[in-house]
């Protein structure tokens, strides 16, 4: 027998740990190469780890919920007999893929998890694709039977079809048999609208008290660990609130004649090249950029410089299930409006789904914050570190307002904007905001001359 242990793949993007969100296999079971083993969530992402061997798992290093380091043991694999010697050298034939996988562990970066390398110039994807650990003698992807080319994730025909441990967890706090639900999903995979129809119907609403009386049981103690996601953003805010030196500015707007622009751009236009107001809004803060640089910045305190950047990499605050993210859209300035908003629509979504790859969440250069979805009017958001400049938009709301001396019902929002004062002062900030505002009560002259 000839066991191997496999490692914890480098994650990339500086992540050096992980937590086990949910074992696709068990002790006993015959596992192939590039097969799918295991989820683990990163402070990032929820990623999908293959094995680079095959033979019978004989150890599992970690239960779900367990947090490991990258290169520490995560599945011992038991491959088959050695009972193939080579014709010649009378030494037995190592199992497939192993060879490959002890050449990228001595290299000292192995596959990075879900396909991206750790240099800044790995490409970007938008689906969470495994890594692939090939043995020379694997024959190319184009040559293989359809089974193998497929991602999807091996099912028992027994098994409920589920893939994301989020309907897991919904499922069980619901009380819901998986088994007895239909997917609706791609292959009948089951998604979370079915857990969350299924829990409507057996669990209606219970009628609330008119005014229920405070007492005692109604609040327990909880600990919950500070892990993953949630560090990850700790960690993120503390150290703006620790390094910058930030400061707030805002301003109430008349979004009248934004909301109109809207409905004009968007009047003829296929479903698929709508425009949202959040990529309207991205595209305005972006038009407002160019004419106040400083504010597309960073900080780089161990050199003592200013680093005015010279393309925006957008970022966008994104509540999701795993928590809040900010994913990025590279080189936005470079986009008309109606391709910031397919990108912005593609990024949105696939970061709710948690399938963001860690890339598509570094390298911003200025982050846009659309709390007003949340139903609040105005906000001091915080600096997302490294960057100098956070923009927050409030909710759009009938409200009366002053128009040449008459006082009219206008839809009227708050925007705000934080800024590190080490790259600029209130004048250039409060010319940014004030440029955006104008940008917003009338849009279709602002973008007549972008």
């Amino acid at each position: 027998m000839n066991d191997q242990v496999f490692l914890l793949p480098d994650l990339g993007e500086g992540l050096t740990e992980a937590d086990i969100l949910e074992w696709r296999v068990a002790v006993g079971d015959t596992v192939r190469i590039d097969q799918i083993i295991a989820e683990v969530e990163t402070a990032k992402a929820a990623v999908e780890v293959p094995v680079p061997f095959e033979g019978t798992v004989i150890e599992l290093h970690g239960a779900a919920g367990d947090t490991l380091r990258v290169g520490t043991p995560l599945v011992t694999i038991r491959g088959v007999d050695a009972d193939t010697a080579g014709p010649s050298s009378g030494a037995p034939r190592e199992p497939a893929g192993h060879e490959q996988y002890r050449e990228e562990e001595r290299a000292g970066s192995g596959n990075v998890l879900i396909g991206y390398g750790t240099g800044f110039d790995a490409p970007r994807r938008r689906r969470r694709v495994p890594i692939t650990h090939r043995s020379p003698a694997t024959p190319e992807v184009s040559e293989q039977p359809e089974a193998v080319k497929s991602t999807s994730i091996p099912v028992p025909p027994s098994a409920p079809r589920v893939i994301s441990p989020l309907v897991r967890n919904l499922a069980l706090r619901e009380g819901i048999d998986l088994s007895t639900l239909t997917g609706t999903g791609p292959g009948g995979i089951i998604v979370r609208a079915d857990v969350e129809i299924r829990a409507d119907v057996e669990s209606p609403p219970a009628p609330v008290p008119a005014a229920p009386a405070p007492g005692p049981g109604r609040f327990h103690l909880e600990r919950i660990p500070l892990k993953g996601l949630r560090k990850t953003v700790a960690d993120k805010l503390s150290t703006s609130r620790r390094e910058i030196p930030d400061a707030t500015t805002w301003v109430d707007v008349d979004a009248t004649e934004l909301l109109r622009a809207r409905t004009a751009i968007n009047h003829g236009l296929p479903p698929e090249d709508q425009v949202s107001l959040l990529a309207l809004l991205a595209r305005l803060t972006i038009a407002a950029l160019s004419r106040y640089p400083e504010l597309n910045a960073s900080v780089d305190t161990a050199r003592g410089e200013i680093i005015r950047h010279g393309q925006v990499n957008l970022g966008v605050a994104a509540q999701t299930p795993r928590g809040l993210v900010v994913p990025v859209i590279d080189h936005a300035d470079t986009m008309t409006t109606v391709e910031l908003a397919r990108a912005l629509r593609d990024t949105v979504e696939t970061a709710r789904e948690g399938k963001l790859p860690p890339a598509r969440l570094t390298g911003g250069t200025f982050t846009l914050n659309n709390y007003g979805v949340f139903g609040v009017d105005g906000s001091t958001p915080i600096i997302n570190h490294p960057e100098a400049a956070i923009l927050g938009i409030g909710r759009i709301l009938d409200r009366p307002w002053v128009t040449d001396g008459t006082v009219t019902v206008r839809k009227l929002t708050q925007v705000s904007l934080s800024f590190d004062h080490r790259v600029c002062d209130g004048g250039a900030a409060g010319g940014f905001l004030r440029l955006f505002a104008d940008y917003l009560e009338n849009p279709v002259a602002a973008l007549g001359r972008l």
